[in-house]
């Protein structure tokens, strides 16, 4: 039995012990006497978050270890900060929300860019068992107002301005414009003001980040019960109404921690980089929390994987920050290799260090990944998980032996979860045989507990379709090996005459086309079969084709490999495609447009211009 089996095994057989073993590498002002209750892990345990992420670094000698570094090609800076300047920024952040009149179980609304003092304010909050709510910077006013109603901070925390390659993107009026629509007032808004574009302030509601700071005392840390909140992140929902995802504190910290071992594979001291955003999942669990509770050295890069300046950016980070483990999305890998298809730009750089590249966030196509895996000759390691789970679900897990890889899958199941892929009357599906992806109950620790004050709608949208288990609203199928592939949301299955498709199935055979740099495809409706798929391709750069010949390659090509029984007759060729702030593909808007129904321009979209690109391209 190898390592990972055997601590798979141990990890459902005996979760308690499991968890209890892992639980014993997190420091705890009252330890916990009882594991799992209703549910709910080590309930009777008290602890402090920043306490373990950062404090006891310096306690144990690693203070002059570097935390982190912050690189901005948009400014041209890069600022390190060892673990006791990390400290002392922090604690003297959590002294001035102290004064500012937060405590423990108050919420503070975090509209901020990629820059130190946005993991600060968060470190700053779970110092004080104040529970942080990230809105991803830029957002628009009319979303932010959203959340700060629901959030009800006592304190917003934001900055004049964010930096995009070719722009300047003035926040502080987007945060006015938010407050004068919301319902809720907060007390006080502190600004962090930028030299790019430095904001006017609102006279007794407003004052300047640097001035609040000087005078304030440094705060200590507030011990809290395990499972009170560290923080609400907002995720997209299918009604208006926001969806706020809890992370508790005992839970979080003992699962991100295991995996930081477990599953990427790094140890204290070494570098680690997730190229994301603070606003994001990704940037909660792989930017702050994980890396800075095992020690790490974690990377803020305030940039783009193409323009900030060129596609090598990525390889310089990683090469000049002796980056270990890197973590990205495949969005930004195929962005690279739009713009560099021959991967000259790593040629650049001394990747020598780099250990693994593991992608997450959307479905890894094969093509991505064996480009990936032949430009930079190290362990390229799909893997699986959402807002939700906090951690992942799915993946080659590095610190337990890499299994071997298998294209298009996240490979199995991470010790703690319990993956199952289910039919619509709730029986598991054969190996092979496609269904809905559930985890059975109890969800490992991390995870969340409920949604932030609607413990309805989280059972009604995760448990109630079927009992004893957590619906993940992906579908998929379990091969006869136990490797899990992910094929997209459960929406994302289109019917064709009867037959049930997978629409990640074609984009993989698409992505395959030497010309395509990525792609999307969408069920239309149609009289006569019901759905029909219609695919969205966006060429390599460099690629002097005809847009009607590679139309033509792409749909023969899918009708030799999917068959004829796709029905896939129609590809149209785009500058680009509809995308979050993060990268994933905005399927759901584009079946609107193709149906002809009336939509919302997402909040979380990049460039609402695209939709009207994919309208006329239609």
């Amino acid at each position: 039995m190898s390592t990972y089996d055997a601590v798979y095994r141990r990890s459902i057989d005996d979760p308690e012990g499991f968890w209890a073993e892992a639980a014993a590498d997190i420091d705890w002002d009252v330890a916990p006497a009882t594991v799992l209750r209703d549910g709910r892990w080590f309930p009777d345990g008290r602890l402090n978050t920043c306490h373990n992420a950062v404090d006891r670094h310096v306690l144990a000698g690693h203070g002059d270890r570097t935390a982190l570094i912050h690189d901005s090609p948009v400014t041209g800076s890069v600022r390190a900060y060892t673990y006791a300047e990390l400290l002392d920024e922090v604690a003297r952040t959590a002294g001035m929300l102290r004064g500012l009149g937060v405590g423990a179980g108050d919420t503070v609304v975090i509209y901020m860019p990629m820059v130190p003092e946005a993991v600060i304010a968060m470190l700053a909050c779970a110092r004080l068992g104040a529970v942080h709510s990230v809105v991803f910077g830029g957002f628009a006013a009319a979303e932010l107002a959203v959340r700060i109603d629901h959030a009800r901070p006592v304190v917003v925390m934001s900055a004049s301005c964010g930096i995009e390659p070719s722009r300047i993107v003035a926040y502080k009026p987007l945060l006015d414009a938010a407050l004068e629509q919301a319902g809720h007032r907060p007390a006080h808004c502190v600004i962090l003001q930028r030299p790019q574009q430095p904001a006017s302030l609102v006279e007794g509601r407003d004052l300047d980040w640097a001035d609040a700071l000087r005078g304030a005392q440094p705060a200590g840390c507030v011990s809290v019960a395990a499972t009170d909140p560290l923080y609400v992140l907002y995720t997209s929902g299918t009604t208006g109404a926001p969806k706020g995802v809890v992370r508790d504190n005992g839970g979080h910290a003992v699962a991100l921690h295991w995996s930081m071992g477990n599953v990427y594979g790094v140890a204290p001291g070494e570098v680690f980089w997730a190229a994301s955003d603070v606003g994001w999942v990704v940037g909660h669990s792989y930017i702050v929390y994980g890396p800075l509770l095992k020690g790490c050295t974690t990377v803020l890069y305030e940039g783009k994987p193409v323009g900030t300046p060129d596609p090598g950016a990525f390889w310089r980070v990683a090469a000049m920050h002796d980056v270990r483990v890197m973590f990205t999305a495949p969005t930004a890998i195929r962005a690279i290799k739009k713009e560099d298809p021959s991967g000259d730009f790593t040629k650049k750089w001394d990747l020598s260090g780099l250990r693994y590249l593991f992608l997450a966030g959307e479905r890894l196509d094969p093509d991505t990944y064996h480009w990936a895996a032949g430009l930079l000759g190290v362990p390229v390691i799909d893997h699986w998980w959402q807002t939700e789970t906090g951690w992942p679900v799915a993946a080659g897990c590095a610190g337990l032996g890499l299994p071997t890889v298998k294209p298009g899958s996240p490979t199995k199941s991470v010790p703690g979860y319990d993956v199952r892929v289910l039919d619509p009357a709730g029986e598991e599906c054969p190996p092979g045989v496609e269904g809905a992806i559930t985890i059975r109950l109890p969800l490992p620790p991390g995870t969340l507990p409920t949604l932030y004050r609607d413990d309805a709608r989280f059972a009604a949208s995760y448990l109630s379709r079927y009992p004893g288990h957590y619906l993940t609203g992906d579908g998929g199928y379990i091969d006869e090996d136990g490797y899990l592939f992910v094929m997209g949301r459960i929406d994302d299955v289109i019917n064709v005459a009867g037959h049930r498709l997978s629409t990640g199935q074609m984009e993989e055979v698409i992505a395959a086309h030497p010309d395509v740099a990525e792609c999307a495809v969408i069920g239309v409706a149609d009289e006569l079969k019901g759905e029909l798929p219609v695919g969205f391709v966006v060429l390599k750069a460099g690629a002097d084709r005809d847009p009607a010949d590679v139309e033509r390659e792409v749909v023969a090509l899918v009708r030799e490999r999917v068959g004829p029984v796709a029905a896939f007759r129609r590809a149209v060729v785009v500058g680009r495609l509809p995308k979050t702030r993060s990268g994933k593909i905005l399927r759901g808007t584009m079946r609107d447009i193709a149906a002809g129904r009336p939509y919302r321009t997402p909040s979380t979209i990049e460039d609402p211009a695209v939709l009207g690109e994919i309208s006329d391209a239609l």
